[in-house]
């Protein structure tokens, strides 16, 4: 088939457009051209690359256009984040496109209510914040697309994605490189709330494999949405203990208030660990499993292993002592 990938030299595509190629898809990729993926493979040499500025393209009306032209039989958005955008990409590609995948998020959900959360459980409390709440509007969106009669559509929603390249989200849910120093050097951690708090990764090969599943399973994923998580998730204080004894220590936790945790890091980093650790998330996948043959390769710890090794290994984080694993 030939298969167009908007945004493919990111975290997803960095592992996706390979997959495709070795496949023996015709893979084309839309992107700003600002990027490289994070990891070589031959299979880019086979891609053909056409450069787009997604956001201009939108204001002015012609991204739909743009994607037509190159006559795909699928396309995989990895970087859409309003309803307006996915909408006008929708209704120009209805009738022309044979099948519209789109990469969602875990976010799309509130806080938990029960765990683990399945998809339309009402295991989860309403989405909160732009980016879930326009995460939620474009996958119920693609549903009634497909319901109706029109496009085929199928919605992917990833946890905190990791792998080689970038910062995994921490054992406190920010960027703050400084929590990794202190696991590593054994000095105190400070932790709001419980502890018990949790959150759902996912290796981007795995995401990357779902994808693939659903493309290959299109009547099985059409008009459906799907959680594509880790087999488990890891809370505040496991992933803060496993993440220690990868440097040979211990994990030093001392519960802090949110007012004491607020005063003691960046407004930025404080608002990220809120976002995480509120919505405590911890999802099923067992209709990605049972519908697309879904099966992760990676537990949560060994995707986020994978990241903080490359992070050392190429001097983009400042830990104590060197891993022990």
């Amino acid at each position: 088939m030939k298969i167009v990938i908007i945004g493919g030299s990111g975290h997803i595509g960095t592992f996706f457009v390979p997959r495709l190629v070795r496949a023996g898809h015709e893979v084309i990729n839309i992107s700003r051209g600002t990027h490289k993926p994070y990891t070589d493979a031959v299979e880019w040499q086979q891609v053909r690359q056409v450069v787009a500025d997604r956001q201009q393209e939108d204001r002015e009306g012609t991204f739909g256009d743009l994607v037509a032209r190159l006559g795909a039989d699928v396309v995989v958005d990895l970087v859409c984040f309003t309803l307006e955008s996915a909408a006008a990409l929708v209704d120009r590609l209805r009738g022309e496109t044979g099948h519209l995948l789109h990469c969602g998020s875990i976010w799309r959900y509130g806080a938990s209510l029960k765990v683990p959360i399945s998809e339309d459980s009402g295991s989860a409390a309403a989405p909160f914040g732009e980016y879930g709440v326009q995460k939620d509007r474009i996958a119920r969106m693609l549903k009634e697309e497909t319901s109706s009669g029109g496009l085929d559509t199928t919605s992917v929603h990833p946890g905190h994605i990791v792998g080689p390249g970038w910062h995994p989200i921490g054992p406190l849910g920010n960027l703050d490189p400084t929590v990794w120093h202190a696991l590593s050097a054994g000095d105190a951690l400070h932790v709001p709330g419980s502890g018990s708090e949790s959150m759902h990764h996912v290796h981007a090969d795995d995401v990357a494999q779902a994808f693939q599943r659903a493309i290959e399973h299109r009547d099985a994923a059409a008009g459906e949405d799907f959680n594509v998580v880790a087999p488990t998730a890891l809370t505040v204080r496991g992933y803060a203990e496993i993440a220690a004894g990868w440097f040979g220590q211990a994990a030093a936790l001392e519960a802090v208030t949110w007012a004491q945790f607020r005063a003691s890091t960046t407004p930025e980093h404080a608002e990220s660990s809120w976002g995480h650790l509120h919505r405590s998330h911890c999802f099923s996948i067992e209709k990605a499993k049972s519908l697309l043959g879904y099966a992760p390769r990676y537990e949560p710890e060994a995707a986020v292993l994978e990241s903080v090794r490359w992070l050392i290994e190429n001097g983009q984080l400042n830990v104590a002592r060197g891993l022990e694993v």
